[in-house]
């Protein structure tokens, strides 16, 4: 697949590059997200040295990173057995007098064996690298120990550091454009499926999207049919309690009550557990966009955040005795039937984006700081934007249907907006569709009657002034 869309952060790694001074730059974000090849991007023109991190005894890990400077520098005299300590392997690098870049790759993998490294690293900084031209680039994939080491005030190297980038999954536009012979549903389906993790996405490039959930996915024996357990228990010291915990919001148990319930686990155990899940964005608590003081609301509910998880557990996990015995066509019957359900949440997840797009390139003339949804009791709104110094907000209704949207959706969701208790007194209202299958003539009409924002799928429709 092509590198594409990362554009900003490239700029942002040269415009570093040719200031001409030391530099040290955090880089990490979930596993598969692409920050390796993002550096790799970075320095297939410059002056290198890529290192990557194994779980292995500290002094081998020496011996490594010793033999790739003795390949780089070309110098066959460099201790057989490695440099005794991280110093002296910087020091040696510093006295060659060159401008490079030096990328520690899986950065927590050295901590894990040693866990006075991010003391060292800090040591390092300060004696050899601060005053040279080294460009170091520290990676990782673990969020909580990149931001624990590295990014926390009382961390040895925070204040050393001179950028960071957290590196996040595609957003739906850059999976379109990712995929540009693919029709709008089709990229949709694929996000839905796999989200925008650059090396899942990497799988359906240049295949029908259905074969190759079937042959990437569902198929014994592929990195993506176990790559879920693989990444928990990569992450967790008790993956089993979250797979239990994760099925239950799968299955559709999304309020903390819902998953005591399912899982039968205490209440400050499944909490416990939900921070963690959230820290490393596989799961995400959700709370009405209105609400005033979120931390304190008590209507969140937990949904999984990471779309491929979501997929997995779902339709994988449940299905797996099936799998197992490579029954992957009476999975895939399943899949097609429930896809539909899938695609329809996610188009409204993307909902946001789509106005925040149609809002940049200038044919909305509105502006929000903030997008979510909304719901009281059995009432729910798709969309709700909201922008608290002009006193403006935006109801949106998200609509994945084979039929046009008429003006019963308008009017309900009219109805369903004077529920919304925000903003001061005298507020200005603004109203906007999305649908699948586009609008019936009579919806066009009083759109442009009452200035109704209407959206065909990806594509805005109502030029109102």
């Amino acid at each position: 697949m092509r590198f594409i869309n990362r554009e900003w952060e490239l700029n942002f790694l040269n415009e570093k590059w040719r200031e001409e001074k030391a530099q040290l730059i955090i880089i990490y974000g979930k596993r598969r997200v692409g920050k390796t090849e993002l550096s790799i991007q970075f320095v297939k023109d410059k002056p290198h040295i890529y290192f990557l991190c194994e779980r292995i005894a500290p002094h081998r890990q020496l011996k490594k990173f010793t033999e790739k400077l003795g390949a780089y520098f070309r110098d066959e005299f460099l201790p057989e057995q490695g440099f005794r300590e991280w110093e002296t392997a910087f020091k040696y690098i510093v006295s060659k007098m060159e401008k490079m870049v030096v990328i520690i790759d899986e950065f927590p993998y050295l901590v894990e064996t040693d866990d006075a490294i991010p003391s060292t690293f800090q040591k390092i900084w300060d004696l050899y690298l601060n005053n040279s031209k080294i460009y170091l680039m520290l990676l990782g994939s673990s969020i909580s120990m990149m931001e624990k080491t590295l990014l926390f005030y009382k961390a040895p190297l925070y204040g050393r550091r001179t950028g960071q980038l957290l590196i996040r999954p595609f957003r739906f536009k850059q999976v379109q454009q990712a995929f540009p012979d693919k029709t709008f549903e089709e990229a949709l389906s694929i996000y839905s499926i796999v989200g925008g993790t650059p090396f899942y996405l990497n799988k359906f490039y240049g295949i029908n999207f259905f074969d190759a959930v079937k042959n990437e996915i569902l198929k014994k024996g592929q990195p993506l049919y176990e790559e879920v357990e693989f990444l928990l228990r990569e992450e967790l010291r008790e993956p089993r309690n979250y797979f239990v915990i994760l099925e239950a919001i799968s299955l559709g148990k999304h309020k903390l009550s819902e998953i005591i319930n399912e899982t039968g686990f205490e209440k400050s155990m499944v909490s416990r557990y939900l921070a963690i899940l959230d820290s490393l964005q596989i799961t995400k608590k959700e709370i009405p966009v209105t609400e005033k003081v979120p931390e304190k609301s008590r209507k969140g509910i937990y949904i999984i955040e990471d779309n491929f998880f979501n997929f997995w557990f779902r339709f994988v996990f449940r299905n797996r005795s099936l799998l197992e015995e490579n029954k992957i066509n009476e999975v895939a019957v399943k899949i097609k039937k429930e896809l539909p359900l899938l695609v329809a949440k996610n188009y409204e997840r993307i909902a946001a984006e789509i106005m925040e797009r149609a809002i940049l390139d200038g044919e909305i003339p509105l502006s929000f700081e903030i997008y979510g949804r909304w719901w009281e009791r059995n009432e729910e709104i798709d969309l709700i934007g909201l922008n608290s110094n002009t006193n403006e907000i935006i109801f949106g209704e998200v609509k994945w249907s084979n039929k046009p949207v008429g003006t019963n959706i308008y009017r309900n969701l009219k109805r369903k907006a004077q529920k919304v208790k925000w903003g001061k007194k005298g507020r200005k209202e603004y109203f906007c569709l999305f649908s699948k299958s586009g609008f019936t003539e009579d919806m066009i009409r009083m759109a442009e009657k009452e200035k109704v924002y209407l959206f065909h799928k990806d594509k805005f429709i109502s030029l109102i002034i």
